[in-house]
């Protein structure tokens, strides 16, 4: 079996005999052609790993026959062999995509050393991806049972985030088991943490304790606000910190990254809460004692992120800072997406310009709903190439394309994130008590104990009261919570869907990003 198919093309092929020996006798097969051609032809018809291509031949050069091959097979690695340095010949190469390219005259080990790189790279990052993470593997373990601060939770995330990242490069299924079992086990640890501290991090004196959603606007957003360069502050919502990952190599395209930062989303880590509270900068308890007309519970009837606007509005004059010009936008559905792309010019007279992006959560609770989806965002990998996909062709990117040559302040954050939930808890509530799946409320709950925290006072998580006695409960980690009644089916239906409202790093520790515009004329 050889290491790999090699086809050389070059028109001088016999002066070359002695260099596809030396290959043949590394085990590589090589076929040799001398014109585009018949390479074209032999494309077509047989499978090749990597092609040798000389630029300069008679009848059709290099580049148009690695046009021709590239339309055959977008996929398979060229490497053009050329004498010619030039520039402009360079820049055409690149840009039709070759892999590599060698200069003439070529000895053996330059064309090995190209080889081994294209064929072995997948192989060898693989392997070398798996040799690291077995030597982290031991010091995320440390640092998960040395009593972490939010601080220190943010970076562990961070890190098995980027482990996660890292090993779609690896082909080991157990070392994916082990990060795995390391997440899990990250996130028992964080349920901990958060049951024990969560409580006096939204007390009102309190001092201590991260920046969180109800303060993310005063310390993340307003102090990059300066007059004469506007300031775009972008809630896409719903998304993690992984995803922002899949969607950072677009906005890097435009946007240069000033400070990759999180920040704790409040619980329930669901959007009437995380985000309202975003908004008016205040903790839900507190929206609700000052817009008490405004402010709806889970059971009421009606929207429940109605008010944003005037919540923000109303926080900015709190803040002094009611002097700034600023704009809303709301963008639920492509049409309104449309709109924030021709409107795009007007907003760069503003101060201010905030855009609340609705379309993963549109993504994660109809990938619930709907089977296609529940097949296209199956586990993390496809939910993170998914919303990759959809932002390089939304009308959100679209949108900042056209101001991307502007002096602008560009703020991305989030209000909540999302985890797969696979554990289901049983949970008796009367009929007043809320369908949530990571969250409930509701009088007279009963639930095993060890899996959710529990407010039986939800003024202490910063939470109104909806009636009298209601208890807010929170699921940890991948737990969903499930009525005893029609229990196997909403187990089977629910199971490995990305659900949001309870306590995981993946729900509370979420991306806000600054970010300036990189060719601004």
């Amino acid at each position: 079996m050889p290491l790999a198919k090699i086809l050389w093309v070059d028109d001088e092929i016999e002066s070359l005999h002695s260099q596809i020996l030396f290959l043949e006798n590394k085990g590589y097969e090589v076929k040799a052609l001398t014109n585009g051609f018949d390479a074209i032809d032999f494309v077509k018809e047989n499978p090749i790993d990597v092609v040798l291509l000389d630029e300069t031949m008679p009848g059709i050069t290099g580049l148009e026959t690695l046009a021709k091959m590239k339309e055959i097979n977008q996929q398979t690695p060229v490497v053009l062999i050329t004498k010619n340095e030039t520039e402009n010949l360079m820049d055409d190469a690149i840009g039709s995509q070759i892999t590599d390219y060698l200069i003439k005259p070529v000895n053996p080990n330059q064309v090995l050393l190209s080889l081994k790189k294209i064929i072995d790279n997948k192989r060898l990052v693989a392997e070398k991806t798996t040799t690291a993470y077995q030597q982290q593997f031991r010091n995320l373990f440390m640092a998960l049972n040395s009593n972490p601060d939010y601080n220190e939770w943010m970076d562990i995330y961070k890190k098995l985030v980027y482990w996660e990242l890292e090993m779609e490069k690896s082909d080991s299924p157990e070392m994916r088991e082990v990060l795995q079992s390391q997440k899990q086990e990250a996130n028992t640890e964080f349920f901990k943490f958060v049951s024990k501290n969560y409580a006096s991090w939204v007390h009102p004196r309190s001092t201590e304790g991260p920046i969180m959603s109800h303060n993310l606007v005063r310390f993340k957003v307003l102090p990059h606000v300066e007059k004469g360069t506007p300031t775009f502050f972008i809630l896409l919502d719903n998304l993690r910190i992984d995803q922002w990952k899949a969607i950072q190599p677009i906005f890097s395209e435009s946007f240069r990254i000033m400070e990759e930062d999180s920040f704790y989303s409040i619980l329930p880590t669901a959007t009437q809460y995380s985000r309202n509270a975003i908004f008016a900068g205040l903790m839900p308890l507190d929206i609700e004692k000052q817009f008490p007309s405004q402010w709806k519970n889970d059971d009421e009837e009606g929207g429940k992120n109605m008010f944003e606007e005037e919540f923000f509005r109303a926080q900015l004059k709190r803040l002094k800072k009611d002097q700034l010009k600023v704009s809303y936008t709301k963008v639920l559905n492509y049409q309104a997406g449309q709109d924030l792309v021709n409107n795009m010019h007007n907003l760069l007279n503003n101060d201010l310009n905030v855009i609340v992006y609705n379309f993963v959560d549109m993504l994660s609770h109809a990938r619930t709903e709907m089977e296609v989806l529940k097949e296209l965002a199956s586990d993390e990998i496809s939910y993170r190439s998914i919303t990759a996909s959809w932002f390089e062709h939304s009308p959100l990117h679209q949108a900042l394309k056209k101001i991307a040559d502007k002096k602008i302040n560009l703020i991305l954050a989030t209000d909540h994130g999302s985890v797969r939930v696979k554990s289901p808890y049983k949970v008796i509530g009367d009929k007043q008590t809320t369908t949530n799946l990571r969250y409930k409320h509701g009088r007279n709950l009963n639930y095993e104990p060890k899996e959710v925290l529990a407010f039986r006072d939800p003024k202490e998580a910063g939470l109104p009261v909806p009636t009298v006695n209601s208890s807010f409960i929170f699921a940890k980690g991948d737990g969903f919570l499930c009525y005893p009644n029609n229990y196997n089916y909403y187990v089977n239906y629910y199971r490995n869907t990305f659900q949001h409202g309870g306590i995981s790093l993946e729900e509370m520790i979420i991306p806000v990003i600054r970010m300036t515009s990189k060719n601004a004329g």
